[in-house]
């Protein structure tokens, strides 16, 4: 296997390694075969449009960092309709994903191997039906709250994707950025919280994929549910 090229990033990465063990041989070959077919055009190369990725798609939706690629790929199975970009630096998480994609056979998932916010400043205005944000990174000490994927700036760029009525879904099982994101996100013009009772973002959606992640109870909460629509 050829190794996989390491993007770059600005001076504040959200996100922690970007491996950690070594691949397994069936994974590091579906780097060479699998991935050049599906990567999301280098968006350091230009406005992607999403049309000539998928002329069919009746929806486009982003995963912003999809660990190891088992939400993605359940979605994808699920709305077989949709065009479904991943976005995830976590090469493991990566190699992971590909796996998913290679045994469902799956053939409307586009995976950005770095950093979601190269892709997203490369999307046009109004191009995404649904935005989700599954337990990123939590940065949990104050002096690292500014790496925090969700910041003002990613929270407006969201809000210029999504097309009107599109929805924006952030989940964590961090009390501390919980309450962080919310109050950006309702602070950005266009989102709009859809929660009227607690149990709004205590109970999960109905079509919430629970992943292994999940499942090891890492955090200091159980999962909170942040639902937006885009006015």
């Amino acid at each position: 296997m050829s190794s996989p090229s390491v993007p770059t990033w600005g001076p504040l990465r959200s996100f922690g390694r970007i491996k950690s063990r070594t691949l397994k041989p069936r994974q590091a070959a579906l780097f060479d075969t699998l991935l050049p077919t599906i990567a999301v055009p280098d968006p350091a190369a230009g406005p992607i449009d999403l049309k000539t990725l998928a002329p069919d798609a009746k929806e486009v939706w982003l995963e912003i960092g999809f660990g190891g690629g088992e939400h993605l790929a359940e979605q994808a199975a699920r709305h077989p309709e949709a065009l479904m970009i991943g976005c995830e630096p976590f090469l493991n998480g990566v190699g992971s994903a590909l796996r998913h994609i290679d045994e469902r056979g799956l053939k409307n998932v586009r995976l950005h191997a770095g950093d979601a916010r190269d892709i997203m400043k490369a999307l046009p205005d109004a191009s995404l039906d649904r935005v989700m944000i599954l337990f990123p990174d939590p940065w949990p000490k104050a002096r690292h709250n500014k790496r925090r994927l969700v910041q003002d700036e990613t929270a407006a760029e969201i809000a210029r994707l999504l097309t009107p009525g599109g929805r924006l879904r952030f989940v964590t099982d961090w009390k501390d950025y919980a309450d962080w994101a919310l109050e950006r996100f309702e602070r950005t013009p266009g989102l709009e919280w859809t929660a009227e009772r607690a149990d709004d973002w205590r109970t999960a959606p109905a079509d919430h994929v629970v992943t292994r992640y999940e499942e090891k109870k890492l955090g200091d909460t159980p999962p909170i549910f942040l639902e937006f629509v885009r006015a």
